[in-house]
């Protein structure tokens, strides 16, 4: 029988102080229930947002100890399974997201979630993309808001991290202190409001280590391909952070030379917008699988 770890006392920060949840072995398989981004505190169009505790935003379920992780190891989580509720909600208003300076009040919409769209009105229902929004280990300084991204993971807002995919982290504490939440229905590159479809949901992950494996920012691997997310206060430090670092990780696993691999990155690689509305921005650079499989590059073995 699986484990569910569930949503009651979540964190509102990744940090190496905070308590573990649950103790768990390489190669365990758990479920995380989680809240939606504003801790299910909007209940209906009507919810008045002076009325909300913005100390709660972003709540994260754990954090989960995993034991032999140590720092120099990489962390492996598989999503095997992402599980929504039939409704979201969505929120903006003045000084929030890139349009936050047209606006002068804070609007909440509630989304309804039916046969697998949301319904954003009468007229329009958008496919869904159910992502994880949250999703990171503890930094090994200061302790890192649940809305901020980073090295260590965090608020990466990046719709790629979705059922089937494969995220790698580098640990940075003892026991990598993984943590989870912020789903989302729906969400676009950019998400330029501040928030996608909130939702709350449960996680099912498969949790393992690879030992002694350098890693310098997040990874995520699906069928298409894989894709290094960095987050930076700007988008073009963000970008070049990503590029160079990409090809410092795979250029090793090649005979090409440097020129030689910069060129092919140029005709295949993908800069792609994650999320431009927290703290620090976030991109990522995405390789095809077609690269992998030509290369016979098999990472982290």
């Amino acid at each position: 029988m699986i484990e569910t770890i569930l949503r009651e006392n979540p964190i509102y920060s990744f940090s190496k102080n905070s308590k573990p949840v649950k103790s768990i072995k390489p190669g365990t398989q758990i479920i995380m229930e989680t809240y939606d981004a504003l801790e299910n505190q909007i209940k209906s169009d009507v919810t008045l947002v002076n009325h909300l505790d913005w100390n709660r935003v972003n709540p994260a379920t754990g954090p989960v100890y995993v034991e032999g992780a140590k720092p120099g190891d990489i962390l492996k989580v598989t999503i095997d399974k992402l599980e929504i509720e039939n409704q979201g909600v969505m929120l903006t208003g003045k000084g929030l997201g890139v349009m936050g300076h047209r606006l002068k009040a804070f609007d909440v919409k509630i989304v309804p979630i039916k046969d697998g769209k949301a319904i954003f009105d009468e007229k329009l229902a958008i496919p869904l993309n159910p992502m994880i929004g949250v999703i990171g280990v503890a930094p090994a300084g200061e302790p890192v808001s649940c809305g901020t991204p980073g090295s260590h993971g965090g608020n990466m807002d990046t719709k790629l991290v979705t059922e089937g995919a494969t995220m790698f982290f580098p640990v940075f504490v003892e026991g990598a202190l993984l943590a989870i939440g912020d789903i989302h229905a729906a969400m676009g590159d950019g998400e330029i409001s501040v928030t996608g479809v909130e939702v709350s949901g449960r996680v099912t992950i498969t949790v393992d280590i690879i030992k002694e494996n350098y890693l310098p920012n997040p990874l995520l691997e699906n069928q298409e391909g894989i894709a290094l997310i960095v987050s930076a206060k700007t988008l073009d430090e963000a970008v070049k952070t990503s590029v160079e670092q990409m090809i410092d990780i795979l250029h090793p696993y090649t005979d090409l030379t440097l020129s030689h691999i910069i060129m092919l990155m140029s005709l295949i690689g993908q800069v792609q917008i994650s999320q431009v509305v927290d703290p620090l921005v976030t991109v990522r650079f995405f390789v095809s699988k077609c690269f992998l499989e030509a290369y016979n590059i098999h990472l982290f073995e």
